[in-house]
């Protein structure tokens, strides 16, 4: 072909962007994409080389609200204004308002049984306008979501204004959310929001049912949260006038917690149970803001005491704190520990510097990550489960709360990010045989032991239609050996490369599964279909067996089979009759043409045993997994 009248470099910019659009055409040919996502590539929302398409759009909003907590009745009332962008180049004629904690209602439908103390009245409407119009709404009809007709639908790339006065009771039973005790609230998804409008499934209509987490856009908080005098209020974000609710001892050891390394009591038992922690008005107002955040979160108490501290990182400080019973020995150590993770995160994996201002620990039940602050259940005669449940709900903060992924469809983009990242750091902490034997016990082997017909689902397949250990093996583990898998692969440098190239193209924004293989692959510079195929997409398991093993005067000639097909890392170890031996490493590209390998070890000495292991990848060693002699 030639280019007439075309000098070098742009010969070469035209070859560059012509093998770009081969190779993106041969990535996309060999993955099943659904057609919601072919639509979006084809309006070029979205892009093969993995990253956001010329056309990408998303909404979101400006969130100034004002909380109200009346702490005798347990209930949360508030008025907000939403500045909210329809960025679409859709007129959207209905809105759909969101509402999670209505989960509590008898008539939400929910993925398991609950207790009466679970059960609530729910979200009550006092008003609601948008743009002006006002609406009328029986909010018993509503769910953990509700579509709303609109009287003048919102234009394409409009601004309107939704304001909205409401209240709720919060749950007796706490998990996620609600009553802590009688002077410990947690309150999380405590406000109705717009649900995501996005460009490839629309509005989001998929109902919370408690088992599934959640899809939110990126938005602005002001926020503003009135308590009782002796309630200390943690939050999303930063603490805007501490000046205004604090008594002045408190406020000096809070602000110096702001730019000390050390371990800060801002509050202790007896200053709390004293009284001489905030202002005493009949009521404080706590002000935060939070910028390009998927969600707002807050708790209070008056007889937790209060720990911080803060993390240097290159661009920032980071505050740390934590609320908790005094004489909880695990969170008496949450503060160092998050200072800890913070660090560990942003210069190992995924070596990004963490993206917020702050993190926040709460005592409550839930295991639970929030935007910038964790729900954490006190485990004080197991320092290293504790640790590793803080490392886990730290580790969200970069999916979700920096990849803005669709936790309700596909919560493997997050779940097992987290937990192979939380394996990652684990080896650091606590060296990698203990680490190895944890994540396996309590990891592996509740996958492994799955006899379920659930248990060999694609891991592709959407997170909503799944259950029970189905739906956990395909959230946490199988996509943390993935991902841990393709790190032994790629090699960490290239690794590394390649995911950093998948966060920085997609931070803020909202990837779906097939942006992220395509990312990883241009990243990479390397086809990796094959690979997404045999984790995401197949019907595979672990399990490995050495099929025949030949001996001759110098060498073993060894035949592998891949019986559950999962394309793992495994060690091949040969033990000599003089105590010696050796090992080889195999890469999970053995299996990149099928199920069967074939290799050859030298040796020098008379050989007693051949074994293949596949570390926490298997959590036994079967019989056809080990040849003696």
């Amino acid at each position: 072909m030639a280019f007439l009248g075309c000098p070098r470099f742009c010969r070469s910019a035209v070859f560059s962007a012509v093998f770009l659009m081969l190779s993106s055409l041969l990535f996309a040919q060999e993955l099943y994409i659904p057609r919601n996502i072919v639509e979006a590539y084809n309006n070029k929302t979205r892009s093969l080389d993995g990253k956001p398409g010329a056309n990408y759009w998303q909404n979101g909003g400006d969130y100034s609200i004002n909380f109200h907590i009346d702490t005798n009745k347990k209930i949360v009332s508030g008025n907000e204004t939403i500045q909210y962008r329809n960025n679409a180049p859709d007129v959207l004629k209905t809105m759909v308002l969101r509402f999670v904690n209505n989960v509590h209602k008898p008539t939400s439908p929910r993925a398991a049984k609950v207790s009466p103390e679970f059960l609530s009245e729910g979200l009550l409407i006092k008003s609601l306008s948008i743009n002006g119009d006002k609406y009328d709404i029986n909010s018993k009809f509503w769910e953990t979501f509700y579509e709303l007709k609109l009287k003048n639908p919102l234009l394409a790339k409009s601004t309107n204004i939704i304001k909205i006065e409401w209240e709720f009771p919060l749950s007796k039973e706490s998990g996620r959310e609600g009553q802590i005790d009688d002077k410990t609230f947690f309150c999380a998804y405590a406000y109705p929001r717009i649900s995501v409008y996005d460009d490839y499934n629309g509005w989001d209509k998929l109902p919370h049912n408690g088992r599934q987490e959640f899809y939110n856009d990126f938005n602005n908080y002001e926020v503003s949260i009135t308590a009782p005098k002796n309630f200390i209020v943690y939050a999303t974000g930063i603490f805007q006038n501490p000046e205004e609710v604090l008594q002045p001892k408190i406020l000096e050891k809070f602000k110096f917690s702001l730019t000390s390394d050390q371990v800060v009591h801002v509050a202790t038992k007896d200053e709390v149970n004293n009284n001489k922690v905030t202002q005493q008005k009949p009521f404080n107002t706590w002000k935060f803001t939070a910028q390009n955040i998927s969600d707002f979160t807050f708790g209070l108490s008056s007889s937790y005491s209060w720990d911080a501290s803060s993390i240097l990182l290159p661009t920032k400080r980071v505050s740390t704190q934590a609320a908790y019973n005094a004489g909880t020995a695990d969170f008496e150590k949450y503060v160092e520990w998050e200072n800890y993770s913070i660090h560990w995160f942003s210069t190992h994996w995924p070596g990004i510097e963490y993206p917020f201002p702050t993190m926040t620990a709460f005592q409550g039940y839930a295991d639970m990550e929030y935007a910038m602050m964790v729900n954490d259940t006190a485990i004080p005669d197991n320092f290293a489960d504790s640790r590793q449940t803080v490392d886990h709900e730290i580790a969200h903060t970069y999916f979700p709360f920096m990849m803005g992924t669709n936790e309700t469809r596909y919560a493997f983009m997050d779940e097992g990010w987290v937990t192979a990242f939380e394996y990652l750091i684990g080896e650091a902490e606590n060296g990698k045989a203990f680490n190895d034997k944890m994540f396996t016990d309590f990891r592996v082997k509740r996958y492994t032991s799955d006899t379920s017909a659930e248990e060999d689902q694609p891991i592709i397949s959407m997170s909503s239609q799944l259950s029970g250990m189905g739906y956990g093996s395909n959230a946490y583990i199988k996509p943390a050996l993935a991902y841990l898998a393709l790190k032994d692969l790629l090699g960490d440098e290239v690794f590394k490369k390649s995911l950093h190239y998948y966060m920085n193209s997609w931070k803020g924004k909202h990837p779906t599964p097939w942006d992220f293989f395509y990312s990883m692959n241009f990243g990479s510079g390397q086809n990796l279909n094959w690979f997404w195929n045999n984790w995401f997409f197949s019907n595979h398991y672990l399990d490995l067996k050495i099929s025949s093993a030949e001996i001759s005067d110098d060498d073993i000639n060894l035949s592998l089979q891949n019986v559950g097909g999962f394309a793992i890392p495994s060690d091949l170890k040969i033990t000599y009759e003089d105590g010696s031996f050796d090992t080889k490493h195999l890469s999970p590209e053995i299996w990149k043409n099928g199920p069967f390998y074939q290799t050859k070890f030298e040796i020098s000495t008379k050989v007693k045993s051949i074994k293949i292991d596949g570390g926490i990848f298997m959590d036994y060693t079967p019989a056809d997994n080990v040849i003696n002699y």
